[in-house]
């Protein structure tokens, strides 16, 4: 039978805990903090509209920007929009955050209807009948003066989402779903 002192198991507990913290890295640390502003910015390419605003403040999505950024990323065909997924929001800041920039995102394409997205997928086999557009959880996206290849491998390097790459219309897509690429 063995006797242990409960005043030393909690000390062993609380330094086992601090000798856990201490070889965590700085990252994953900083990643718990609630203080801090997050801004981003958009261009709709086919509106010419602009959203600005600092979406998440110390820990609280901002309800007003949200709004205004949703209008922005409305789908400009028939003038519909949803709330987009705020994962999306904080999957564009991370990703200007890894890229060092500081510019707006221009926007291809944000929401889409059923009817458009099932318009434009009679028309191209490049858009899938289940789009995470028509859950407001992708965008079709690029950044002026970064080059297409470094966002591609800045947000697969993220591994936030689905991450679809088209050189040869000028933009990617990003999107909350499962990560994958193609």
């Amino acid at each position: 039978m063995s006797l242990v002192c409960p005043a030393r198991r909690q000390l062993l507990l609380g330094l086992s805990g601090i000798a856990m913290y201490s070889v965590l890295p700085s990252k994953a640390q900083a990643s718990r903090s609630t203080k801090g502003i997050r801004n981003l910015g958009f261009h709709n390419i086919h509106t010419g509209e602009r959203g600005h605003g600092s979406y998440w403040i110390d820990g609280h999505y901002q309800e007003s920007i949200l709004s205004e950024f949703s209008h922005t990323l409305r789908d400009h065909r028939r003038n519909e929009s949803v709330p987009m997924d705020i994962r999306l929001y904080d999957l564009l800041f991370k990703l200007k955050e890894t890229l060092n920039v500081e510019d707006d995102f221009n926007v291809i394409s944000g929401y889409r209807s059923p009817m458009t997205n099932a318009m434009l997928a009679s028309k191209s086999r490049g858009v899938a009948k289940k789009s995470y557009h028509m859950k407001g959880m992708a965008m079709d996206i690029a950044i002026p003066d970064v080059k297409l290849s470094d966002l591609r491998e800045a947000a697969v390097e993220l591994k936030l989402g689905g991450v679809g790459y088209y050189p040869r219309s000028g933009f990617i897509h990003v999107d909350t779903g499962p990560v994958r690429t193609w």
